[in-house]
This record gives structure tokens, sequence and C-alpha cells, in this order.
């Protein structure tokens, strides 16, 4: 019988270390790190009062909304926040009532109703807004910023008034020979002169 051909290696073709159960491990670790798997998994805790929910069924509404929110289709989202508001004021009104109630006698109890009352309330306003926000978006100006360095420049050469300051102290300065910032310029020449004494007869030439 004639031997078996041996497989020569391919170096396009990459070998995988990983086992077959790391990767049915990793497969799902990304599946449940979806967000519409995380979030089906909480909407069938509370959703009880409608019965034992499909996981799957959930996911794949769930996905139907995050694909037309990708498409820019904010419809569903808009709803959710108006029936949110809705809520929270139904929240706000049932607790008020409540500390209404305990208003004469319970004092403490009144507190608490009317600070969870003031909490539904609070959330209700930001609801709202943040569908206002959805609806009508805030216009973003955008200035523009002057390039002054392409365009004229005016340059101010006026001297500073430090620099006529220190001027003016070596003008003044000069007038005095004594305290003359540069020894080597030539002195003044004076107003008067000096008296001069006779020249004396030991001084005199032997020809006069």
């Amino acid at each position: 019988m004639p031997d078996k051909p041996i497989d020569k290696p391919n170096a396009k073709r990459i070998k995988s270390s990983v086992s077959p159960e790391e990767v049915k491990a990793f497969r799902v670790a990304r599946s449940v790190m979806r967000p519409t798997i995380q979030a089906a998994g909480t909407l069938k805790e509370y959703g009880k009062a409608y019965g034992d929910l499909d996981l799957t069924g959930l996911i794949d509404a769930l996905s139907e909304q995050t694909i037309a929110v990708n498409n820019g289709d904010l419809s569903r989202a808009e709803a959710m926040l108006a029936a949110q508001a809705h809520t929270l004021d139904a929240i706000f009104n049932n607790l008020a009532r409540r500390a209404a109630l305990n208003m004469a006698e319970h004092l403490q109890a009144c507190e608490t109703y009317l600070k969870l009352a003031l909490r539904s309330q609070a959330q209700c306003r930001a609801t709202l807004e943040t569908l206002a926000e959805i609806k009508h978006p805030r216009s973003v100006a955008f200035v523009a910023q002057a390039n002054i360095a392409q365009g004229h420049q005016q340059v101010n050469n006026a001297p500073s008034c430090a620099g006529k300051t220190k001027k003016a102290q070596n003008k003044l300065m000069e007038k005095d020979d004594d305290k003359r910032l540069d020894t080597r310029a030539a002195r003044t020449t004076g107003g008067t002169d000096t008296p001069l004494e006779t020249v004396g007869a030991v001084h005199r030439t032997k020809n006069d």
C-alpha cells in the first residue's frame, strides 16, 4: 500500500489553542452581556404580574426597539417617557394624600410621605424635560473665532511709561558730573574761570 501523504503546514492557517469548552463559555458570556438580554431578564422578574413571560419573546421585542432607535425612530422612547411621567404623577398624588391623612397625629409619617411625594414630583418634572428635549432639541450656536494672525494688525510702538521714567532719571543724573553714568564722557564746561595766580620770578626764563 502507498504511504499516506503528509499534510504540509500552511502558513496562512491559524491554529487556535482554545478548547471547545472555552469557546462555548465565551459565546455564553458575550450573549449575557448584550443589553437586550440583560433587560429581558429584568423584565421577566418584574413582569410576573402578567404571568410567566417568555424570555426569548422579550429579547426579540427589545431587539426590535433597539434597531428602531438606531435607525432614528424615537417614537417608542417618547411614548415610554410620557407614560412614565403620568405614572410618577400618580405616585406623587398618592403619597401626598397619605401625608395629609397623617398630618394631624403622626407628623413623622407625614414628613416621610411628603419627602417621597416631592421626589416623585421631581422625577416627573425631569422626565417631562427629557421628553421635551427629544421633541425639540436645543439649537447650539457655533461662534466662529476671528483669526487675526492673517488680517491687518496695528502695532503700538509708543514707548511705555517705564521707559520714559528711566530716560528722565538718566538725564537728571547727567546734570551732576559727580553722578555721571558714563565716566568716559567729557565734563561740562563751567560758567566761571578758575582764578590764576601770578607767576613767580623763580619760574621766569633766563632771557627775560
